[in-house]
């Protein structure tokens, strides 16, 4: 039976990843902060470890009890008080995990690496333009900033059998950015950010775990892919599909970008009082102002897969376990 730790195993992606090691019969180790919820980690068979990024000897005895075969490390933050937190939990933790499975002496079938195309940059109001992978990276957030250094650490270990992965924007049930989109259409409030025409690009959930779990099996070694469903939406079409589903009319209100930028500065300033993260922060101003997240997917062809959800579908699977929940 494989053996398989997954990292960030109580995050949103996480958790699918690990109901799907289950599905396959492998042997599953959660990698889960004490602190954190275990609400869709209810699997009797999971084995839990919280594991110690800051002291690299410790991580290294945990890796030895555990001897994976497999690792996917998808534990991250999108939302913090400074930079440095982004790089000590975005960068640092992946380099302390990498050095310590290196120092442990397990050979690993295959470690997937869970970066965002965040890591790259969108491509600014150029709509002919596909982000590629063979391009010099531009991230404007810290988040995306992090995780490119965390990919460039995994790039100098040329003998390291690593995947990275960048998907674009993830959304299913249980996660809750696009959550609360959904939950404004809902209200009858359509909103936008900015006047010009911005495209958008997604990866429903599970479409992503199975594509995922393919990279573990695959032949391929040191490569970088982006991921998405292989399909480019509008901002309007992605309004319009909600609104069918939930069988609404809205209101649209388009804001000016520099209000946003401004709601942006001072929910930031006021977090480094407060200590509290804002969900409208300086690095989700340069998310929402993006005009241009297309970009390659050779992945599908590399990997042989096809997308099981296109956005309709995936929208609408969505929105009805957030019903079923009561989210929404």
């Amino acid at each position: 039976m494989s053996r398989i730790l997954i990292t960030g195993a109580s995050g949103f992606i996480g958790s699918f990843l690990v109901e799907k090691a289950i599905e396959q019969g492998m042997q599953v180790w959660a990698g889960v902060r004490g602190s954190s919820s275990r609400e869709f980690l209810m699997h009797p068979d999971i084995q839990f470890v919280n594991l110690d990024y800051q002291n690299v000897e410790a991580l290294k005895q945990q890796l030895l009890e555990i001897r994976p075969d497999y690792i996917i490390h998808a534990a991250a933050v999108t939302k913090v008080l400074t930079f440095d937190d982004f790089l000590k939990i975005n960068f640092q933790y992946t380099v302390t995990l990498i050095d310590a499975i290196h120092q442990s002496g397990i050979v690993l079938s295959k470690f997937v690496f869970f970066s965002s195309m965040a890591a790259h940059g969108g491509s600014g109001e150029d709509y002919s333009k596909s982000a590629k992978v063979n391009e010099t990276p531009h991230p404007d957030t810290g988040y995306g900033k992090s995780k490119l250094k965390a990919e460039q650490y995994l790039n100098s270990n040329a003998k390291f059998p690593y995947l990275i992965i960048r998907p674009t924007g993830v959304y299913g049930p249980r996660e809750k950015d696009y959550f609360v989109f959904f939950k404004t259409i809902k209200s009858g409030l359509e909103p936008y950010i900015g006047f010009k025409k911005q495209i958008l690009t997604f990866v429903y959930v599970s479409d992503l775990v199975d594509i995922a779990f393919k990279c573990l099996k695959s032949e391929f070694s040191g490569k970088t892919w982006f991921v998405s469903d292989g399909k480019d939406y509008t901002a309007e079409e992605f309004a319009q599909i909600t609104k069918d589903i939930l069988k609404k009319k809205t209101f649209k209100l388009y804001v000016p970008l520099v209000l946003v930028r401004a709601i942006a500065f001072t929910n930031e300033y006021i977090g480094k009082i407060t200590k509290k993260v804002s969900t409208l922060n300086d690095d989700k101003f340069f998310v929402l102002k993006e005009r241009n997240w297309r970009c390659e997917n050779t992945i599908l062809e590399d990997l042989n897969y096809t997308p099981q959800y296109d956005l309709k579908r995936g929208v609408a699977e969505a929105i009805e376990w957030y019903k079923q929940k009561k989210w929404i």
